[in-house]
């Protein structure tokens, strides 16, 4: 990531709160199949993939992975009194393929709703950047983002050294209105806790990479 060398950044204001509300209702029409979290592999819904090409989005996408930045993969995170989910401190390391290959350097493979994924090595995880559209308010009190700067730039780590991260930094919030903006690299370690009130929390997670192929046939799924 080259905008920030803190391994994310939260940009207010991108969207109208209006534009949020007409995309709520637009995903409540797709009705893509559920989990108790939300939903995955929404990049096949026509107002997801108008949201992901918009003008503003590849802005702050090609200034972290550059002008080739391509959406790949969008998420659903819907956190409400009735699914109030947590994710302990983690990193993203798993990206979706089109084919299955040998590689020491990737795995363990799996399947999610008929996609292939594998955990990536550190330098294909820089290439990506995941944009998070607060489709509501993302709170201190709804079981925001939280992340822990600058824990971007070890490569993959270890559940033990995130555990000793996790003692020694201090997390840090990604609060921001409906409509704002948050960049992270999927190597930030990144955790969200319970929400701690009724308001909900809906985030769509959209990524992009620098290319969708990340070296000779090796290449990213359109989820």
């Amino acid at each position: 990531m080259n905008q920030t060398d803190q391994g994310y950044s939260v940009i207010h204001g991108i969207f109208a709160g209006t534009d949020m509300s007409r995309l709520l209702e637009g995903l409540r029409s797709a009705a893509p199949v559920r989990t108790r979290a939300g939903a995955r592999h929404l990049l096949g819904v026509r107002m997801v993939q108008d949201l992901a090409a918009d003008p503003r989005m590849l802005k702050i996408a090609r200034e972290f992975v550059g002008l080739g930045a391509v959406p790949f993969r969008a998420t659903l995170f819907d956190k409400s009194p009735s699914a109030n989910w947590s994710v302990v401190w983690h990193q993203d390391t798993a990206l979706p393929l089109r084919e299955r290959f040998e590689d020491t350097t990737r795995g363990p493979w799996s399947s999610k709703a008929g996609v292939l994924y594998a955990h990536a090595p550190a330098w294909a995880l820089e290439r990506v950047v995941a944009l998070r559209v607060s489709l509501d308010d993302s709170l201190s009190t709804n079981g925001p983002l939280r992340v822990l700067p600058n824990t971007h730039v070890s490569g993959v780590l270890t559940d033990a050294t995130i555990e000793q991260l996790v003692r020694t930094t201090t997390p840090l919030d990604c609060v921001t209105r409906s409509g704002g903006v948050v960049a992270m690299g999927p190597l930030t370690v990144h955790a969200s806790s319970k929400a701690i009130d009724d308001q909900p929390r809906r985030v769509l997670h959209i990524e992009y990479a620098a290319t969708l192929n990340l070296a000779a046939e090796i290449e990213l799924a359109a989820a």
